[in-house]
């Protein structure tokens, strides 16, 4: 097809575009077009995706009794195994496989399979001293750290990948001894940056690059011993930085507060595009031919992208979160496979469909679950080549002819991602909830399940408002009390757990940056943190900067206050 088409959505029942580049690559890998829009496929991925809700719930490995750490709760009709002995391969999967019904639709056969087949209770490879954390590889020392890689002695951060000794970061790389980072890359000793890239010995800082020793400046480039974006001699940088004791809960709020109010009149580049050439989203660097992509690295000839965590990949639609996947369309954790389509958490799986939790190599799998380095199956069941070969393109005709039809009437034959309505996981316990946020009241009028925070086993000891405002005051036995979050629960949408702790290891980090203790739960500082980046969105704007008629695509929303300017004027104001 030569010219865009313009369909209407089954979701939202808006209207899209589907682009004659997409049709290409629709044909290109044998699927027929979506009939939902990008932005409900990409909910409809999140909503399979539990990252941050954990639970305890029983071991249900043969002869296990312990209760471990689940993104399952307990109530879920899932068999959960520790996922040291799921690894161990001490099961065969393929003892839950079935012939496939072709009296039933397909996803009603995926469902049943899916909830008798072992799965892990975490997702976390090569880990070290690092329970608590999920979706991961190489951590070391880490605790409640998410979606992240070769990470040390980290605590209360996701997305960071190469980083150590740092707390409260939200995508970051190659970044040590920071604290509250938002887009950081190769820093050192940071403390509140948003946007930064090679400063070090810094705090509040926003869209600054090789900066070192400034304070709550903005927009610099190769600077040093500023405060305020003005310039100070080295002695009386040091002087003038005595006023801003970050070690003062009180004091910290006034500056946070203050800062917020400079950087509001701060110039802001359309998007966060390095060394790219035709591409549109943000946070995209050294790619080709991207477009409504976000936080991606030398990728080519993709769309609808989102967190590749390696560098590369190419000919991928419709991702979230992907190691390096190619030739791969509608895929949530898609790792480094190549050539499947419909998968979810099967990483390096090739030539695959609707594969769940299918590794290390697993090859032409179709609506299989749990499966370690196996080829030719379908639901789990081992077939020869052959019969898989002549059976795969039976199932897609008996997809369309008797598809499965959700309580909202939404069809799902071929080509369609797993139905949101069968996810173990209810909305608000996923990804989707972080980036899509609903109350309870707006999931349950879309027909989506909610699960309502479960009452916590411990009562708090203090309240958060009677920690000493100052951390020289903390005392060691800090360490020992349930604190109620500030917010208590009452910020349903933010997954609040009420009550929180602080840790050894993070009490002794707060000392050494001096840096006043939380009052909130880990939550909800992640949420805030959160509403400090742009939305995987894309608005059609004009350059700010008077006299200039470019436009562009950009993630910043046409109501926001933020002074918006294209890349020339950046460029040209900025450096």
């Amino acid at each position: 097809m030569s010219i865009p088409s313009t369909r209407h959505c089954q979701a939202c029942k808006q209207e899209f575009i589907i682009e004659p580049d997409d049709f290409t690559f629709y044909e290109k890998i044998d699927v027929p077009p979506p009939t939902w829009c990008p932005e409900c496929r990409m909910i409809r991925r999140m909503a399979w995706r539990n990252v941050r809700s954990l639970y305890k719930s029983p071991c249900k490995a043969p002869g296990h009794t312990e209760s471990i750490i689940s993104t399952y709760s307990p109530e879920k009709n899932i068999m959960v195994y520790d996922q040291s002995y799921w690894w161990s391969q001490q099961h065969d999967p393929l003892m839950h496989g079935k012939p496939y019904d072709f009296s039933v639709p397909f996803f009603v056969q995926f469902v049943e399979l899916l909830r008798k087949t072992p799965l892990p209770n975490l997702s976390s490879l090569n880990s070290v001293d690092s329970e608590y954390v999920n979706m991961t590889m190489y951590l070391k020392s880490c605790y409640l750290v998410f979606s992240s890689t070769h990470s040390e002695n980290c605590s209360y951060s996701e997305g960071i990948n190469e980083c150590r000794d740092s707390c409260d970061l939200l995508v970051a790389r190659k970044s040590e001894n920071c604290y509250w980072c938002i887009d950081c890359t190769s820093c050192f000793n940071v403390l509140f940056g948003t946007k930064v890239n090679s400063c070090n010995d810094s705090a509040f800082l926003f869209d600054c690059r090789n900066c070192s020793h400034c304070f709550g400046c903005w927009n610099l480039r190769n600077k040093q011993h500023c405060i305020l974006n003005k310039q100070y001699s080295k002695e009386d940088y040091f002087k003038e930085l005595q006023s801003f004791n970050l070690g003062s809960y009180g004091r910290l709020q006034e500056i946070r507060q203050m800062f917020s109010e400079k950087t509001a009149g701060a110039i802001c580049r359309f998007a966060d595009i390095f060394h790219s050439e035709n591409v549109t989203g943000d946070r995209i660097e050294s790619s080709h031919n991207c477009h409504y992509s976000f936080d991606i690295a030398e990728n080519t000839d993709s769309k609808y992208v989102w967190r590749i965590l390696e560098v590369g990949g190419s000919d991928n639609y419709d991702i979230t979160v992907a190691g390096k996947p190619t030739l791969t369309y509608e895929g949530q954790g898609a790792g480094m496979g190549q050539g499947s389509k419909f998968v979810l958490g099967s990483g390096d799986t090739s030539f695959s469909q609707y594969a769940h939790s299918c590794i290390s190599g697993c090859l032409y799998c179709f609506g299989c679950v749990g499966l370690t380095s196996k080829s030719y199956c379908i639901l789990n069941k081992q077939y020869k080549k052959e019969e898989y070969e002549t059976l795969v393109p039976k199932i897609i005709e008996h997809m369309n002819v008797m598809p499965y039809v959700d309580k909202r009437g939404r069809v799902y034959r071929y080509g369609e991602f797993f139905p949101i309505d069968l996810s173990p996981f209810a909305y608000n316990e996923t990804i989707a909830q972080e980036y899509f946020p609903l109350t309870k009241e707006e999931a349950l009028s879309r027909g989506l399940k909610w699960r309502d925070q479960d009452v916590k086993e411990y009562a708090p000891t203090t309240n958060s408002a009677n920690l000493p405002d100052n951390i020289k005051d903390v005392k060691d036995n800090i360490t020992t009390k349930v604190i109620q979050c500030a917010d208590a629960g009452k910020c349903t949408t933010h997954q609040c757990t009420a009550v929180f702790r602080i840790i050894p290891q993070e009490l002794e980090f707060y000392r050494k940056i001096n840096i006043a203790l939380p009052r909130f739960c880990s939550n909800c500082r992640h949420y805030e943190r959160l509403a400090e980046r742009n939305p995987m969105k894309l608005w059609h704007r004009k350059c700010m900067k008077p006299g200039c008629m470019n436009e562009f695509e950009t993630s910043y929303a046409p109501d926001r206050k933020e002074i918006i300017y294209c890349e020339s004027c950046y460029q040209a104001e900025i450096i």
